[in-house]
């Protein structure tokens, strides 16, 4: 995986307005629909992994950890953010393929 690739397309994603980040937006987003992607950082707390990781099983949806809280915000422009949801196919495919390269 390339981070910075990644980083890159997460970026021209959040300006395309195909991503939804934050604890509450996307807990509560997926609870309500499924999404083809949802990224986690890899320095989330225990009790957000855990969470996450229930939410994006129960509802399949692919779950990948990628870089810290800070590394996140700072691709799409914001503050830290823990987990990241991408609701376009398209860029999910993207993400999948690159993060998943060489694995």
């Amino acid at each position: 995986m390339n981070k910075e690739k990644v980083l890159n397309i997460l970026g021209l994603a959040q300006r395309a307005g195909r991503l939804l980040s934050g604890d509450f937006v996307v807990e509560r987003s997926m609870k309500r629909q499924a999404y083809p992607l949802l990224i986690m950082a890899e320095d989330c707390a225990q009790n957000n992994a855990k969470k996450y990781m229930h939410l994006a099983e129960s509802h399949q949806v692919p779950l990948r950890l990628v870089g810290t809280k800070e590394e996140l915000g700072k691709a799409l422009g914001k503050e830290m953010r823990a987990v990241i949801l991408v609701n376009d196919a398209g860029f999910a495919k993207s993400l999948l393929a690159e993060i998943d390269k060489n694995q």
